[in-house]
Order: structure tokens, then sequence, then C-alpha cells
């Protein structure tokens, strides 16, 4: 009798199933995928064959590490001072940069000021425009003051015509804009798929590393600020930047996320206006507020972006409320870091505000996320609550903690010189430990020291009786 064999659960190739989204793979179909959370994104590819790779011919032997010349890896200047300061110096030859931000914050008018600063004679730069056409692009161009004759300029989404026009021009520098609006006809899947990004970025960095061409991507961003495409986007690249910024506002930051060719605690500091984005050596002009005489409820701190010290100006307004649930609203603040401060001073600082409107705010559309603004934003709230304004000259930096103390923050000594170098002569600082050396302090600057919050609160009333 004829016996049938049974190919057990497990044994055998089987299918497999990819997200169009993050590219993340399965064995199964499920409606949602487990890495990214997306519904309905998740397709059958066939069977995954196992692939065996042999050893083939080397491109170019390897040799003792001090054998290697660093001369090609040396960064040139780009000729924008501010986004130098984020790259570490400039542009790495053969280096891939991918800059992120939302729409309309002005990635391609920056990316069009560096092509046209950076353009020379024998080192031409192409830029290559997949959502404008290039009569647009020459608008924005006349607009801003980007003409240059070593600046070429092509509208394509096809991979092979940018790769084409890389040929002719043979550039020194590519800014690509976007790097989800080019697609491969090699590739299967939409423009802005998992698929094609990773094609379309996978081809340009090799060209990249073989010709030492220095190329910059513009990226997407979804709507929770992240890069769109595959995660392995950012992994492929060498510098990953964020281009942060309120439409509102004219200050615009560019933040290293990434970067293999220098630190990633810098910012650029840049301001847009009608005749294009212009770099900001010194922005703390921009958070304080120009007025005669001194108003209640107001308190500048010194922040610190990356290892940049920012003066920043809080302002809270405290008003009697006649609702059963008082209003709460903060702009540039954390609200939930508000809220704790709050909560804080009323309960040990003995600050009335539990019947109270509270709006806090911060000036020049700045957003504060460093934990040493909570003195600051303490100080104008218990200002505005009596109604009494600080002395124009005094600054607050301080971390608040749930039992009232005012903890110590980094790099006390850079806010201090930053806050003298602007005019301010006091200083509310945390409390320094048992032993811990008393930092350098600016001439003609005073400091006190707070231990809490009711120490502060102490030096706040006796700075107001004077």
């Amino acid at each position: 009798m004829a016996t049938t064999s049974k190919t057990t659960r497990g044994s055998g190739p089987r299918d497999a199933f990819r997200c169009a989204e993050c590219g993340a793979t399965t064995v199964k179909w499920v409606g949602r995928c487990p890495e990214c959370q997306a519904w309905g994104t998740v397709e059958e590819i066939g069977v995954l064959k196992p692939r065996t790779v042999k050893a083939g011919p080397v491109s170019a032997p390897a040799r003792p590490i001090g054998e290697v010349s660093a001369a090609t890896a040396k960064a040139r200047p780009t000729g924008v001072p501010e986004l130098d300061r984020v790259l570490g110096g400039g542009v790495v030859p053969g280096a891939v940069i991918l800059l992120a931000g939302e729409p309309g914050v002005g990635k391609s008018t920056l990316l069009l000021e560096v092509a046209a600063a950076g353009a020379e004679p024998d080192r031409p730069v192409l830029v290559v425009t997949a959502e404008e056409s290039a009569a647009q692009v020459r608008l924005r161009a006349d607009r801003i003051g980007a003409l240059d004759p070593d600046l070429y300029l092509a509208a394509e989404t096809d991979l092979a015509a940018v790769l084409g026009h890389i040929d002719q021009v043979k550039p020194a520098m590519l800014v690509l804009d976007s790097v989800q609006t080019v697609a491969s006809a090699e590739v299967d899947g939409v423009p802005g798929g998992v698929t094609q990004v990773r094609e379309v970025c996978a081809a340009l960095i090799r060209v990249a590393k073989e010709r030492d061409l220095a190329v910059i991507l513009v990226g997407h961003v979804t709507k929770d600020g992240s890069i769109a495409g595959p995660r392995v986007l950012e992994h492929l690249v060498d510098v990953v930047l964020q281009f942060e910024g309120d439409r509102h506002s004219p200050l615009r930051l560019v933040r290293a996320a990434k970067n293999r060719y220098g630190p990633t605690d810098e910012i650029g500091c840049f301001e847009m206006h009608d005749s294009g984005i212009r770099g900001l050596a010194d922005p703390s002009g921009l958070f304080l507020s120009r007025r005669a005489e001194p108003v209640p409820g107001t308190c500048v701190t010194v922040t610190l972006e990356g290892r940049r010290p920012l003066v920043c100006e809080v302002q809270a307004l405290v008003a009697p409320s006649n609702l059963p649930q008082p209003r709460r609203a903060t702009s540039g603040l954390d609200s939930s870091r508000v809220s704790m401060v709050m909560a804080v001073l009323e309960r040990r600082g003995r600050v009335p505000l539990g019947k109270h409107d509270v709006f806090a705010a911060t000036v020049g559309g700045v957003r504060l996320v460093d934990p040493a603004a909570d003195l600051a934003v303490a100080m104008a709230m218990a200002t505005g609550t009596i109604d009494s304004p600080l002395p124009p000259t005094v600054v607050a930096f301080g971390e608040v903690g749930l039992a009232g103390e005012v903890r110590p923050v980094t790099g006390l000594a850079r806010r201090l010189s930053e806050a003298a170098r602007l005019g301010f002569r006091t200083a509310l600082v945390p409390r320094l430990a048992d032993g811990e050396e008393t930092p350098r302090i600016p001439e003609g600057m005073r400091i006190v020291q707070v231990a809490d919050i009711a120490d502060a609160l102490a030096t706040l009333h006796q700075m107001i009786s004077r």
C-alpha cells in the first residue's frame, strides 16, 4: 500500500510578507505592521530564498591604517557659516547628507543658497529638483540672489536621468530635492515607497563614494516630525540634519541628529526674510522684549542649544479667574513641565495659583526644552502674582524638583558669560554642592545661590523691596 508524505508545519520554503512603509518582513500576513504600526501596508512578496555570496575581486587591497591618506576626507566650507558650524567645518567630499523638515520651512531656499555659495569654476554644483520646474527654481534664485554661472539646474524625477546629469556636469556637489520624489524604472513601487527610496539612496551613495561627490538629499517628514520613508535611510547616509521652525516666526534652527564627521550637539540659527535666509551668529536678541520699564510676570534665562548659550525671556500672565476650572495655556514651553512648576510653587512656595488663570510663553518663537528654564518660569509666575517686576538686570536658571529643590545645571560658566555679555549683572543660580568648584564669574556679574524654591522667593522679595 502506497504511503503519502505530509509536509509538517514550518518545513520547506514559505511565503514572506513586507511592509510598504518601513520594509519590515514577516512570515504571515497581518493587518497592522508590528514595527511601524501602520495599517494595511503588509504585502506578499513571495518566497524568500537564501542566497550565498562567494568571494570576489577587491576594489583595492587592504593597507595598514597609518598608510591611508586622510587628505580627501577634510571638510570644505559651504560658504554658509551657520551650516558649517553644525556640520563640523563644512561638507566632506563623498559625504551623503540628509536634510529633513516640515513643508514650507525653507529647506529648498537654504540649499539653493548653499549651492550658489559653494559653486566655483573648477567645482560646479548641480541642483536637481524633482518637485518644482526649473523655471520656478530660477525665480527663487532671482529673489534671493543665488545666481552663479557654475551652478547647474535640472528638473528630473528619474534616477537614470539624474545619474546622466552627474556624468555630464561632473559636479563637486549634488543637491537633490527631494529623495522621495525620484524613482528608478528598474525597481517596482511608487515614488516615495520603501523600495524606491532605498534604491535611489543606495545608487546615489555608490556614486558619491566612487567620485568623492558631496550629496545633499532633501527629505520629507511625517506628521509626527520623523523622517518619512524607511528607517534604514537614516542609517545609510552619513549626516542627518533636522530643519526646524515655526511658520509664524522668522527663526529657523538646524540640528544634527547624526554626524559621522563632526559633533551632534551643535545648532545653526537662521532668520527667514523676503530676500532669502540669513545666518544668525548672535541670535539671543531675538528672544528678548524691548521695553523702557520692567514688567511683572517676566524673567530672563539662559538655555543651552547644543553648546550654544541663548538668552531667552519667559513671560507669565497670572489673573484671577471666575471659572470653576481656571485656564492654563503655554506657548514655547512644555505644558506638563509648566504644570509641575506651578504645583511646586503653590505647595512648596505658598504662591496662590489655584484660583488664577495662568498663561506662560516665550518671546520670539523659541521653544525651551532645557530644564534649566524651570527657575525662570517660577520667577515669572511669582512676579506676575504679586504684580511687581524683577530688576531688568536679573537672570535666573536652575531645574526645579518636586521637593522644591533647585538642582544644578550644566554649562554654568557658559550661561554666566553669555548673560554678562548682554548686560545682565545678577544671576540666580542653584546652590553649589560641598566641594564643588566655583565657576569663573565674569567681571561685573554677581551670583546669588538658592537652595530651593522658598529660598528663591525670599531672594525675589529682597530684590523687589530694594
